[in-house]
């Protein structure tokens, strides 16, 4: 096994497509903003489920799904964006390269339905 192999994991290991969003705001002309979501790029990436509840929002509840996702490392991936599988949307909480190498990014990302 190549010493790249050993530290990165299965070669197959990233194998979802996921788009990264970002967020953008257009102003509404009565001061405030309508916030939608652009596509910055299509990642290879891992899902692994970590845990999930439910929680009240606006009088109903909502199923709450917490994951880590791994991808390749990439500049500019922050809290407050997002990815997206099809229907399914990860808001992204927090980023981090877990070994410094700038190999991984792993993100920790909330999944809300209702």
């Amino acid at each position: 096994m190549a010493a790249s192999a050993r530290q990165d994991g299965p070669v197959g290991a990233l194998r979802l497509r996921l788009l990264l969003e970002a967020p953008v705001a257009t102003p509404d002309g009565l001061g405030g903003a309508t916030v939608s979501h652009e596509t910055v790029a299509a990642v290879w990436a891992q899902v692994e489920w970590l845990s999930g509840g439910e929680h009240w929002r606006r009088g109903r509840p909502e199923q709450i799904a917490t994951h880590r996702i791994t991808m390749r490392w990439r500049a500019g991936v922050d809290a407050g964006q997002r990815l997206r599988d099809g229907e399914r949307v990860f808001d992204i909480r927090a980023v981090f390269d877990p070994d410094g190498s700038r190999r991984r990014l792993v993100c920790l990302v909330q999944e809300v339905s209702p």
